[in-house]
């Protein structure tokens, strides 16, 4: 019963937002005011080598789970066309029928154009609701997913764009909330992303080097509500991601690469209901609610209204004085806003792209979430075949969902088959680099004379007459 009254706690966590209000409180001196969201999973990356790097995926060598952070590089793959299943266990040391699932592939149509598509599946196991006085109502599976349908496109040999639509489904709970009736929730959303990606070597050196840069903009869509109420409709998590890359290439077989990621929400800030007055205790804050509609105003902007307005809404620290008037606290907004961005840093060591090694930090403040952990990663590859795994240590005494969790992706690259000179068809197994295909054009060019023989000399004799 305890774990089915944690997942239950889980899924009211998620959807109060929408029938509650926000009151700030301070941690260490600092505001304590998380920005919230309806269907969080959509910003979980259910990739194990993003998961083994601190979550960084933005701007690293390119993989068909790339399209989960920025869906631009996949126009980069080296192959033709791929899928990939991902499996991340949730709250494994509470209950074990709560996980999130992916699954991934691309199809290159063109040599400068991808096609993808995605689905994330993130289930809440198996919930009994009780009422005040521990009544059993009844048994729900909560789930959510999401459906993705991407198109990328090189526009020179660097330089990349993409664009994508999500369908989202919400279902938490059927049963009311202090006595209001709660349904799915469904949002449309789309995804903007660039990246930026260049090789640098001299000529006779076996030393290159890649830098990489990108952006995605992700979930920019409609409002979500649980209820039949719009006006009280929450935000999706709309996000702004930049990161930046740099591989170092030893040779052909080792690369040591180090990637960082950025990442803020672009939704409004919670604004207080209560500030605390000058004489002592707490008073209701004039702006929450100008309208009177018992709905807060910041709650009530259109989602593009709160993306762009989200970079200076911070409400930071104040309160009211005897006369009435609200006073914010000097500097207080500005700290808030640089606050609302986290940040993950990797590290990731390849030899001959087929065994691999990596380690991150995630950082996210304690007044924004307080999200702080390790992370360690490991891949295997073989021919076609590809499997990674990645583990998450705290470094807090927070709890985090994936404490001491292995999370995997297994994935799948092919080549188009085709006729080939002697004949034959089929899939290539062979994990051709750039650098191979180079060498093995040359050695086609290299052709080695052979040695010829000269014509032996002929003597005439002379013919006697008879």
């Amino acid at each position: 019963m305890k774990n089915k009254f944690f997942a239950l706690a889980i899924t009211l966590t998620a959807i109060m937002p929408a029938f509650g209000q926000l009151n700030l409180s301070e941690k260490d001196g600092k505001l304590v005011n998380t920005v919230t969201t309806a269907v969080p999973f959509l910003r979980i990356n259910p990739d194990a080598r993003a998961g083994g790097m601190g979550d960084v995926g933005i701007a690293t060598p390119a993989d068909i789970n790339s399209l989960y952070a920025n869906p631009s590089r996949m126009a980069f793959n080296e192959k033709d066309f791929g899928f990939a299943v991902s499996f991340t266990p949730w709250l494994k040391s509470l209950v074990n029928d709560i996980y999130m699932a992916g699954l991934a592939g691309y199809y290159k149509v063109k040599e400068k154009q991808t096609v993808q598509m995605s689905i994330k599946y993130f289930s809440l196991g198996n919930i009994t609701f009780t009422d005040y006085n521990g009544q059993e109502i009844g048994n729900f599976k909560p789930n959510e997913f999401s459906i993705d349908a991407g198109y990328a496109r090189k526009l020179g040999d660097n330089f990349a764009l993409a664009a994508t639509l999500r369908f989202v489904y919400s279902n938490l709970t059927n049963v009311g909330i202090d006595g209001v009736p709660t349904y799915p929730g469904y949002a449309g959303a789309a995804d903007i992303s660039w990246t930026y990606q260049k090789n640098f070597h001299k000529d006779n050196s076996n030393i290159s080097h890649d830098l990489y840069a990108g952006m995605n903009i992700s979930n920019i869509g409609n409002k979500i509500s649980y209820t039949h109420n719009a006006r009280n409709s929450d935000y999706i998590p709309t996000n702004l991601g930049i990161g930046l890359g740099y591989t170092l290439n030893i040779g052909e077989k080792n690369a040591v690469g180090v990637y960082l990621d950025v990442n803020r929400l672009m939704v409004p800030t919670p604004q207080p209901y209560t500030i605390p007055f000058e004489g002592g205790g707490d008073t209701i804050n004039p702006n929450y609610d100008k309208d009177g509609d018992k709905i807060g105003d910041w709650k009530q902007k259109s989602p593009i209204t709160g993306m762009f307005t989200s970079f200076n809404d911070a409400p930071g620290l104040m309160y009211m004085d005897k006369d009435g008037k609200v006073t914010r606290i000097k500097g207080s907004r500005s700290k808030e806003e640089l606050r609302e961005t986290s940040v993950g840093v990797g590290m990731e060591y390849m030899y001959n792209k087929q065994f691999g090694v990596r380690f991150g930090y995630f950082y996210e403040p304690a007044s924004k979430g307080n999200r702080q952990f390790l992370t360690a990663g490991l891949t295997v590859k073989y021919s076609i075949v590809g499997l990674n795994f990645s583990y998450l240590i705290p470094t807090t005494i927070q709890r985090n969902p994936l404490d001491n969790t292995l999370r995997f992706s297994l994935l799948f690259d092919f080549k188009k088959g085709g006729k080939k000179a002697d004949g034959s068809t089929g899939i290539s197994l062979v994990n051709d680099t750039p650098k191979k295909k180079e060498k093995k054009a040359k050695a086609d060019e290299e052709v080695v004379p052979q040695k010829q023989t000269a014509p032996k000399e002929m003597k005439l004799q002379p013919i006697e007459p008879k």
